[in-house]
């Protein structure tokens, strides 16, 4: 080490000597954290030296830069974003958003005490599954209704209940792969359930059930083939025909409706989907879907079905381990009415009022974005920008709905000097991060997912990023 290394690192300002600058006071912060900060900046300047380099060692500077150390540590790790990419259920962003009276619920009932698990009417300990079982009666038409934090845990607690250490027979076009890796075979399986496949990838019949049935056959399961679709020459049995042959041989039938919904969305301009009450109305002894996809919800798994059935299910053990928690059961109440008038929840529910969005609206919304964006770029100087409307098409997302041809208007972005995916790194770096897609070297913002108050963030962003200055 040469001695004018040494001298710099003897001139290396202490952690205290930093934190006792002006540049560090008043930030708010526990002292904790901005310390760590300066501790991370000293670190990281005596490694500089010592692998040769030569950094700033000015004292005022070097404050300035742990204050920003330290508030970007204190940013919370789970954060608002804006979606622009017109995926409606986005898994990554957090799926469905929930209505504002749903929201404003949680927010209530988690601050104050509630009668989670206390009857009101009789003064003595209640249960929280009776807070939404009615209203889930009531919409489809089930004797029973039970929840629990999500789909998986549904079909696991399900299977564990009425399948362990017996057969369960299933199509092997149904065996999916849900989000995460997980599959319904591996479901089943830690469920206790043996797993019998009939049919072939493509086709299965009536007579493959009929002729899987044996001593050791405890029912059927349907699975809906919610996030992806076969098409051309394929074959499913219709759930009214397994319930005519369970009804024969005396066994129960299960169908995971997946991404699940209470109301036919067809008159939207969304393909038809099979919805809880129409399933139950089949025969189903036992249905289970998503709350947080279709349904517009928190995520939560639903578990309609028959009284025997569903009571067995809710005194199993594993239903405690996967029950639902207090926010969330506020939260699926208060969407749960809303079902209860479909046009309002249409309205209301954020998932279905982007999903029936027309595409006239859509592209007045684009205009009105790109003439922001416009106005945002007067006067900045500096980089170039490309705005222009493209056509296209947005995603219902979440694993459902698949084949779903969402027409859209896009505001497409080119700025002088950066390519599409450096564009999108430096949105997704902006606070707060925007979100957006990449298509033919055009960087794209869809008017379909984005909330009142986005388009001026996105604007403030964009005039910033073509003055040339650092997006935060």
């Amino acid at each position: 080490m040469t001695q004018e290394a040494q001298e710099l690192l003897r001139a290396l300002p202490g952690v205290d000597t930093l934190l006792g600058r002006p540049e560090l006071e008043g930030l708010g912060l526990p002292r904790s954290l901005v310390k760590a900060a300066v501790r991370e900046i000293i670190q990281r300047l005596r490694s500089e030296l010592l692998a040769g380099g030569r950094p700033d060692l000015d004292q005022g500077r070097l404050a300035l830069e742990a204050a920003l150390a330290a508030q970007e540590l204190d940013r919370p790790s789970f954060r608002r974003l804006i979606n622009a990419t017109g995926v409606v259920i986005h898994t990554n962003l957090g799926r469905s958003l929930l209505a504002r009276e749903a929201a404003l619920a949680v927010a209530e009932l988690a601050q104050t005490y509630s009668n989670l698990e206390f009857d009101l009417d009789k003064g003595r300990r209640g249960s929280r599954y009776q807070l939404v079982a009615g209203l889930l009666k009531e919409l489809t038409g089930a004797q029973a209704a039970l929840v629990v934090n999500n789909n998986a845990a549904a079909v696991l607690v399900a299977l564990n209940t009425l399948g362990l250490g017996r057969e369960v027979i299933v199509s092997r076009g149904q065996l999916v792969e849900i989000g995460g890796s997980f599959r319904i075979p591996e479901v089943m399986s830690r469920a206790g359930a043996v797993l019998k496949e009939v049919g072939t990838t493509n086709k299965t019949h009536l007579e493959d059930y009929r002729a899987a049935i044996g001593e050791s056959t405890a029912g059927l399961l349907k699975v809906h083939q919610s996030n992806f679709a076969m098409v051309g020459f394929s074959q499913v049995v219709p759930l009214a025909e397994l319930v005519g042959l369970a009804r024969e041989r005396g066994l129960w039938v299960m169908e995971d409706l997946g991404s699940g919904s209470l109301m036919d969305l067809s008159p939207y301009g969304l393909p038809a989907e099979p919805t809880a009450a129409e399933t139950i109305a089949q025969g189903a002894d036992l249905v289970t879907f998503s709350g947080d996809k279709l349904l517009g919800g928190p995520q939560a798994g639903i578990i309609l079905g028959t009284a025997e059935v569903v009571g067995r299910i809710q005194r199993n053990p594993i239903n405690r381990a996967v029950r639902i928690d207090k926010m969330t059961l506020a939260a699926l109440e208060r969407t749960l009415r809303l079902y209860r008038d479909p046009p309002r929840a249409v309205r209301e529910i954020p998932t279905l009022r982007m999903l029936s969005l027309s595409e006239a609206r859509l592209a007045a919304r684009a205009a009105r974005l790109l003439k922001r964006l416009k106005t945002a770029l007067a006067g900045t100087g500096g980089r170039e920008v490309d705005l222009s409307l493209v056509k296209g098409s947005s995603q219902v997302g979440g694993g459902a709905l698949p084949l779903a041809e969402l027409p859209t208007r896009l505001v497409g972005l080119r700025v002088q000097g950066l390519s599409a995916s450096r564009l999108e790194a430096l949105f997704r770096a902006a606070r707060p991060p925007v979100i957006g897609r990449i298509e033919h070297d055009l960087f794209l913002l869809d008017p379909r997912t984005l909330l009142p108050g986005d388009g001026a963030e996105i604007a403030r962003i964009l005039g910033r990023l073509a003055g040339g200055e650092l997006i935060r």
